[in-house]
C-alpha cells in the first residue's frame, strides 16, 4: 500500500480521478479543472493546493487526496481542509482511502495543526460510514454557503459608495 505526495507526472491521472469523483457525486457537468490549472495550483510559484496519491499494485495512480490549509481563529492554528478524497471503486476496501486520510491526519499532528475537516454529501452513506469509522463526527449544526459563477460576480460588483 503506497501513498505519497503528488508529483508533476501524476497530474493527468489526478484530473481524471476528479472527473470520476464528479460523476460519482452526480456533478460531472460542473468540473472545469484542466491539467494546466492543477499543475499551477500544485507546483506553481506559490502553491496553495497540496495533494497525495494512492498507488495500485502496478504502481498506477488509483486514488488521491487534494487539500489546502485553513485557519481556526478559535484554536489559533492552521488546519487541513480536504477538498477531495477519492479511490477508484475497484480499489476500495484495500485500505488506500484510510491511508490517504491517515496521512493527512499525521500531517496535522506533525505540523501542530488542530483539525482536519471536509464536506460529504448527505446521501453518500458509504463515505459517511467510512469517515465515522475513522472517528470523524459530522458538524450538523453548520450550513454551508457558497457564492459562485454569476452570483459571485454580481455580489463583487455591488459596491456601495
Amino acid at each position: 500500500m503506497t501513498v505519497r505526495p503528488v508529483e508533476p507526472g501524476d497530474v493527468a491521472a489526478v484530473v481524471g480521478l476528479v472527473g470520476e469523483l464528479a460523476e460519482y457525486e452526480q456533478a460531472a457537468d460542473e468540473v472545469r479543472l484542466t491539467e494546466e490549472q492543477l499543475t499551477t495550483a500544485l507546483f506553481g510559484d506559490s502553491p496553495a493546493l497540496f495533494g497525495h496519491v494512492a498507488l495500485g499494485p502496478g504502481g498506477e495512480v488509483v486514488g488521491m487526496a487534494l487539500w489546502f490549509l485553513n485557519f481556526s481563529t478559535w484554536r489559533g492554528t492552521h488546519g487541513i481542509y480536504l477538498e477531495d478524497l477519492y479511490v477508484q471503486p475497484q480499489h476500495r476496501g484495500t485500505g488506500l482511502g484510510r491511508e490517504l486520510l491517515r496521512t493527512l491526519a499525521a500531517t496535522c499532528v506533525a505540523r501542530g495543526y488542530s483539525r482536519l475537516e471536509w464536506w460529504v454529501l448527505d446521501w453518500n452513506e458509504p463515505s459517511i460510514e467510512f469517515y465515522r469509522a475513522a472517528g470523524a463526527v459530522p458538524m450538523d449544526e453548520w450550513t454551508v454557503f457558497r457564492l459562485t459563477d454569476q452570483a459571485l460576480c454580481d455580489f463583487a460588483a455591488d459596491r456601495r459608495p
